[in-house]
């Protein structure tokens, strides 16, 4: 069968650019599905996005489609007739393939409808396809244009579609199909003629437009390292502001421009954020990690006097930058703690008082929590206390990503101590998963306190999180505490701490049986965390089932079930916990502590009395250190001595002391395992 290039290229004012790269995508898969269902061949396909366009070249496709052949069944025999008369199952299967009766195959043991169907012209076929395809793009909201009815994520203004060299016959979006395109706006506003698809990239690269967002990409990224490396620096190049500004050129020419160094004295993560969020330029730090008074723009022209841009682009970013100056300087006028006075008329939630009061209890938590993971009460409290100042500072106020840096800076400003100031962003962190940690104890127990007193208070008023509606983040909040609990290995009880927090809400929240609910949200956040790292469910269930209050303790014990199920004797153990517990939840009466050793009548119950014994003897001291791992590893030893005991005795004897005695030598066994997890569990 012969075959093909196919280009469609659909011309457009210009795009969304954080949205470009998914549409051209989207885009593809579209066509490529239509094609597929139609069934289709070609031998490899390439997607295109600029500004102006999208586009999708398909090499070596058919240009016939095949013939099919379908089968159909209907009901049996003796269903589609009664009496030599067809029932409604027969008529109703006739109407279903939109045929007679008579058309029917009547000579097997069901009805069968059997056709051909003449494979189509690719070319009369392509134009529903794509069609379907931009039909199916993601676009949150579509708009119309001038008189048209047509509906799109912006206005069409021309559209491309070859087979080969000649056209498709088609009108989408109001768009004629033809072979003309356009070039650059500026270097190139006439229309380009595509001679083929193959030479679509080549015909517009003449017409200054590079129709490939993976090359323009490249070529930005490429020229900015090579532009910072001459200015003895290097470019803060984020992949999505390197995506959006690739999105925003058809032709990328990378420039270097500067500002003055007086305002290298305003917070650098402030001049960064208003450059890359508001400008879409790529800041540059020397080697120290400073901000240097320079930074790139992309132009999308080739200018005969690019100095006219670069000037251009100074002008602009001079009075964002002076803003930023001004406000800086309008906050350092009074202590940063003063700002707490405007918070006392900021609310926090209706039900749970203001910002201010969130920060007194932040403080109050992060003070309890403080000691407990190693750090200092004072500070931690000072920290606490000044957690929310910077929300009414004007600086966050104009950039509010500068919410925890700008009190850094402010708290340096008044004197505060090192790790006071860094807990002001630290307590935020981390801000997304895999983000980073807090690195001073004081910022983690600051960290720790606002997530648990989020946790506490909205648990407390009933906002509970449900399906995907979380507006305060509470997942993201129990996540953020077990992360920096296991994490940076910080052993604290949970649950002191969150009925600490419980308690500093008063009549505020519903305070019965809150801790529970709470730690049971928090410790749930771990089954996805552990699912993620490919450690089975059931390793985290066996753990769970003994309620650990400190997050590290429970992730050490996790460790150690995941590598004690490694072990050959994990296995059988499991089992033989699993018929413990059976055997125990059906005993009469309460469980003995003490085993009697005159009870025994087999020499497997001496056995399996002994070596419970000196494993009991080993694991206390692996327990107290928390060596879970080497505690499994040694309680693994017992598994020859249970199966001899379960092999050779039966636990319940008719003798009721004898019986009470085996249920005490089992309920010794199984606590010893209990000691770690609840290993029946595994089974």
């Amino acid at each position: 069968m012969s075959a093909q290039d196919f280009l469609v290229e659909l011309g457009t004012e210009e795009l969304p650019p954080k949205a470009l790269a998914s549409l051209g995508d989207a885009f593809l898969a579209g066509i490529e599905k239509g094609l597929q269902a139609a069934g289709l061949n070609y031998t490899s396909k390439q997607v295109y996005a600029a500004p102006r366009r999208l586009a999708v070249l398909i090499r070596q496709l058919d240009v016939q489609q095949p013939d099919r052949s379908i089968n159909i069944d209907g009901p049996p025999m003796q269903a589609a007739f009664k009496d030599g008369e067809p029932t409604q199952a027969a008529l109703g299967f006739a109407k279903k393939c939109g045929v007679e009766l008579s058309e029917i195959d009547q000579s097997g043991a069901k009805l069968r409808f059997s056709q051909h169907i003449p494979g189509k012209a690719t070319a009369s076929l392509l134009p529903t396809i794509v069609e379907d395809s931009l039909n199916d793009l993601p676009i949150p909201k579509r708009m119309r244009w001038a008189a048209s009815r047509e509906e799109f994520v912006r206005p069409t203004q021309w559209l491309v579609m070859l087979l080969g060299d000649q056209v498709v016959d088609c009108t989408i979006l109001s768009q004629k199909a033809g072979r003309e395109s356009r070039g650059h706006r500026f270097h190139h506003p006439e229309n380009v003629v595509i001679t083929t698809p193959a030479n679509y990239v080549e015909d517009l690269r003449k017409a200054y437009v590079l129709a490939d967002f993976a090359e323009r990409r490249e070529l930005i990224s490429k020229r900015t390292a090579e532009l910072a490396m001459q200015q003895e620096g290097s470019a803060i190049v984020p992949p999505a502001l390197l995506d959006e500004v690739t999105a925003l050129v058809e032709w990328p020419v990378p420039l270097v421009c500067s500002f003055e160094e007086r305002f290298l004295e305003v917070p650098q993560e402030a001049l960064i954020t208003t450059m890359q969020d508001n400008q879409k330029y790529f800041c540059l730090l020397d080697s120290e990690g400073k901000l240097l008074p320079r930074f790139i723009t992309v132009a999308n022209v080739e200018s005969r006097d690019p100095k006219q841009i670069v000037q251009g682009n100074e002008k602009v970013v001079r009075p964002r930058l002076t803003d930023a100056e001004f406000f800086f300087k309008q906050d350092k006028k009074q202590p940063l703690e003063t700002f707490n006075e405007r918070l006392k008329n900021v609310v926090f939630q209706a039900q749970l008082g203001t910002v201010y009061d969130k920060a007194e209890r932040v403080s109050k938590l992060a003070a309890f929590i403080a000691p407990l993971i190693g750090g200092d009460t004072q500070r931690a409290g000072r920290a606490g206390l000044l957690s929310k100042c910077d929300l009414a500072t004007e600086m966050v106020g104009e950039f509010p990503e500068m919410q925890g840096v700008a009190g850094y800076y402010y708290a340096l400003n008044d004197g505060e101590p090192e790790d006071v100031a860094l807990a002001l962003n630290e307590q935020y962190m981390p801000r997304g998963a895999g983000a980073e940690l807090p690195q001073t104890l004081t910022g983690a127990a600051v960290a720790i306190a606002d997530k648990l007193d989020t946790l506490v208070g909205i648990f407390g008023i009933g906002m509970l999180p449900t399906g995907s509606k979380d507006p305060y983040a509470l997942r993201r909040a129990a996540l953020g505490v077990l992360r920096i609990l296991i994490e940076k290995q910080l052993d604290l009880d949970l649950s002191a701490a969150v009925e600490f927090a419980v308690k500093q809400f008063g009549a505020k929240v519903k305070a019965a049986g809150l801790a529970e609910q709470v730690l049971e949200f928090i410790f749930d956040r771990l089954r996805a965390r552990y699912e993620d790292e490919g450690i089975d469910v059931a390793t985290y269930l066996s753990v769970r089932a003994l309620k650990p209050a400190s997050a590290l303790d429970f992730d050490q014990r996790v460790q150690a079930v995941q590598a004690f199920r490694k072990l050959p004797e994990a296995e059988a153990l499991a089992a033989v916990n699993k018929r413990v517990s059976n055997l125990l939840s059906k005993a009469e009466g309460a469980i003995a502590d003490q085993v009697e050793p005159k009870y025994f009548d087999n020499a497997n119950e001496f056995s399996l009395y002994s070596a419970i014994q000196q494993a009991d003897l080993a694991v206390q001291p692996m327990a107290a250190a928390r060596q879970y791992s080497e505690s499994l590893a040694r309680l693994a030893a017992l598994r020859d001595p249970v199966d001899a005991f379960f092999e050779a005795v039966m636990v319940n004897a008719e003798d009721a002391k004898v019986r009470a005695n085996r249920y005490a030598l089992l309920s010794r066994l199984r606590g010893l395992f209990l000691g770690v997890a609840d290993i029946s569990l595994l089974g």
